[in-house]
């Protein structure tokens, strides 16, 4: 089933959006993880864009809600909320009061992929869109890489529909929280457009037959069926969604914060490895983590049998 919206008026200019994927398949790099600083702490709430509240930004203690702000185009993914979106996943890694992010989308949709509006009004440029189409493509693989690669867990709170581009984005995050009516598609095939970049995050989450199932057939997978095939770890009812994913968050920051960044940033590195490179690679992470004083602590609170005391 196909979701098809009439639009709405964002920053002056109509924006209408239909489920999309990305083209451009772009590999995990290096070690991948940006030096950061250290910005003071965003106030809560606000917008994170000057785009007229393309994305909202919360922060209820050390979790800061993202929520997508397009509900009348089913928060489909246009440049300028990408580009929002992966400035604020970047300041919410700078900021050390930010322990964890959710990410959510306002309305009765989560994020119905690409803008294909946007991107259709393209055609008539001289080169038929080849430009803007990999300006789009590029955006949203840096936009998805930027998810990877933060210091800080994100977790997807699906309040509604993820399609192409919307499905990629919760594969991206780290974990995924689903209401119980909310469902899933990689549907490009349906309109002769492959979801090849959605494919990326996918078949890293999923088993690869059931990756090749959503992407070749391009059905909706309900939520229950997204936890079997282990897209995202919890389903709850529609009104608890946002709060089961602020519990993840909640949880994460009471733990060491360089031992998850270091957990983090092995986790996805190694997987890009054969396997004698990968245990390689996580020994020497292993080894560099001992050394640390946050592992000094723990250790010796758990021998000691007390509380940790976490270095801050």
């Amino acid at each position: 089933m196909w979701y098809y919206n009439t639009g709405v008026k964002i920053t002056g200019t109509p924006r209408f959006s239909h489920s999309f994927c990305c083209k451009r398949v772009m590999r995990l790099r290096g070690n991948g993880f940006p030096r950061m600083a250290s910005p003071s702490a965003q106030t809560s709430p606000k917008s994170a864009s000057p785009k007229s509240g393309l994305l909202l930004s919360e922060d209820r203690g050390p979790v800061r809600i993202l929520t997508l702000n397009r509900p009348q185009a089913r928060n489909s993914l246009s440049m300028d909320l990408m580009a929002a979106l992966h400035g604020a996943v970047v300041e919410a890694g700078r900021d050390e009061a930010v322990r964890a992010v959710v990410l959510t989308g306002a309305g009765s949709a989560f994020s119905s992929g690409h803008d294909l509006k946007e991107l259709t009004a393209h055609r008539n440029d001289a080169d038929g869109g080849r430009a803007f189409f990999a300006e789009t493509m590029t955006a949203c693989s840096d936009m998805m890489l930027a998810i990877v690669r933060s210091t800080k867990p994100v977790i997807a709170a699906v309040n509604g529909i993820a399609t192409a581009a919307g499905c990629q984005l919760v594969a991206s995050c780290d974990l995924a929280v689903a209401a119980v009516d909310a469902r899933f598609a990689t549907p490009g095939v349906n309109i002769g457009l492959f979801c090849s970049t959605p494919m990326v995050a996918l078949s890293r989450n999923i088993p690869r037959k059931a990756a090749m199932e959503m992407l070749l057939l391009g059905e909706m997978v309900g939520a229950e069926g997204a936890h079997r095939l282990g897209l995202v770890n919890r389903v709850v009812d529609a009104d608890r969604v946002v709060n089961e994913a602020m519990e993840f968050g909640r949880k994460i920051a009471t733990k060491p914060t360089r031992t998850l960044k270091i957990g983090k940033e092995a986790f996805y590195k190694q997987l890009e490895m054969p396997l004698v490179d990968a245990y390689r690679y996580a020994a020497e992470v292993m080894v560099e983590n001992m050394l640390d004083t946050e592992a000094e602590e723990g250790i010796g609170a758990f021998i000691d049998k007390r509380e940790p005391n976490w270095p801050r």
